[in-house]
């Protein structure tokens, strides 16, 4: 097994009795009210518009939180993910809320292996997913195979340009955004041993070391155009649901936060959506 997948599987199993327990990903408002919506796809709805009756799949799916969120929608969904423990806990969240949702554990490059191609009429990939993955045309390749023809891909996930802030500066007070790390896609990726996790929780973890990789807008679009796809949206969003520089970000109306400081100096997340033909 590649070191950054057995590095990082080990990381997510044992988060995730902490991300199921914490009050970020709020489970028990899930699970106690049928209308409830994770804030990521509360976030997502009027870009997604009607998903009423589509067949989707939830790619890196980890506690299967926005999974449920979208099956609550009408879509009838897979979640998939590498980590078996989140699976473990997606399942229990989809009986505990009465959707019949899938979930599949398996590496994210045997998808199409585990699902069928070509049946997916909606493949979802939400924030904090591409940065383990080492190799973008990869990921397009399978986003491509399990799309129906005519079927639509939505990604929302953190900017790239974000991911080279070095979030640190902020936590001693430093009110900069000293872009340290780098923006295209590199092989070996970045390594990074870093305690706790980002979500509030005591827990205190063993498996703290992990590889994680960045990839350019234009990498991503391209590797998507290059499986033929077409590009119908992409949005640039001066937000992220969670507080990812601590000490220069306040929390907004909508449950997301932003810079305090001129928040139009930095995109924080993007929606970006193509069909295949």
């Amino acid at each position: 097994m590649e070191e950054h997948l057995s590095l990082n599987r080990a990381s997510w199993d044992e988060k995730v009795p902490a991300h199921v327990a914490s009050p970020d990903y709020a489970v028990q408002r899930l699970t106690g009210d049928a209308e409830a919506l994770s804030g990521v796809v509360a976030f997502d709805q009027p870009l997604l518009g009607e998903i009423s009756g589509l067949r989707g799949v939830h790619l890196q799916c980890h506690i299967g939180t926005d999974t449920v969120s979208l099956a609550k929608l009408g879509t009838r969904m897979t979640g998939l993910d590498f980590s078996q423990p989140a699976v473990d806990a997606a399942r229990e969240l989809a009986a505990a809320c009465g959707q019949e949702t899938d979930f599949v554990c398996a590496e994210f490059h045997d998808a199409t292996k585990v699902l069928t191609p070509g049946s997916f009429d909606l493949v979802y990939t939400g924030i904090g997913a591409l940065c383990w993955l080492p190799k973008i045309d990869a990921w397009a390749q399978v986003v491509a195979a399990l799309l129906a023809p005519g079927g639509r891909l939505f990604l929302r996930e953190g900017h790239p340009m974000l991911w080279t802030i070095d979030e640190r500066f902020g936590e001693r007070g430093e009110l900069i955004l000293p872009v340290e790390f780098h923006y295209f896609e590199t092989d070996g990726g970045m390594r990074w041993t870093e305690e706790g996790t980002y979500v509030e929780t005591d827990a205190e973890f063993q498996n703290n070391t992990t590889i994680s990789f960045n990839h350019g807008i234009g990498e991503i679009v391209t590797a998507l155009l290059n499986q033929g796809l077409q590009i119908t949206g992409l949005v640039e969003h001066r937000s992220v649901p969670w507080e990812a520089l601590p000490g220069q970000m306040t929390l907004g109306e909508l449950g997301e936060w932003h810079l305090t400081d001129r928040p139009e100096r930095l995109p924080l997340s993007y929606t970006l959506q193509a069909r295949k033909p």
